[in-house]
């Protein structure tokens, strides 16, 4: 299973039908956000997604009715676990706890963002990724994710730089 993924995209729209332009090209499984959509306009290029997509909240997404609207409920709280081809993933868009999970064992990846530094590490037998920022705003970079299930290590993952 192939996930694209993303974060902190805070409504820059060319940037965001950018990112689903290359997980539709790369033909991407699942699209998982990691958080901070900010407004519910900003949700409206995923619709373009021939792939289903499901995120979690950031600290940035003030209009919370307004995103699980417009997302159709895709959206959720953080610390969202989910099960996919006999992998445990944690989702969460702010996580000081990674550390402590990432040793649990109870996890193959962690996906996280907030700091909208790009990170792809291997920690204990985890996989975690911060895909860095859609948005551009911290650190001028516009970058998003793809990786495959089968293939958790750092090295496999794929960054891919938007064009700004």
């Amino acid at each position: 299973m192939k996930l694209g993924i993303l974060s902190d995209t805070h409504d820059r729209m060319p940037f965001i039908e950018q990112a689903v332009k290359v997980f539709n090209e790369r033909e991407m499984d699942l699209v998982i956000h990691v958080g901070d959509y900010c407004a519910p306009f900003s949700l409206e290029p995923l619709k373009g997604l021939k792939m289903d997509w499901i995120g979690v909240f950031g600290n940035n997404d003030g209009e919370i009715q307004g995103l699980l609207k417009a997302s159709n409920g895709r959206i959720k709280d953080g610390n969202l676990i989910l099960e996919r081809e006999g992998k445990r993933i944690l989702v969460d868009h702010v996580n000081p706890l990674r550390s402590f999970l990432t040793s649990s064992g109870g996890f193959d990846l962690i996906l996280y963002g907030h700091t909208h530094t790009l990170e792809v590490y291997e920690s204990n037998g985890c996989l975690c990724v911060n895909p860095g920022e859609v948005c551009g705003y911290l650190t001028q970079k516009h970058t998003v994710v793809c990786l495959d299930l089968h293939h958790l290590n750092p090295e496999d993952v794929e960054v891919i730089h938007l064009s700004g």
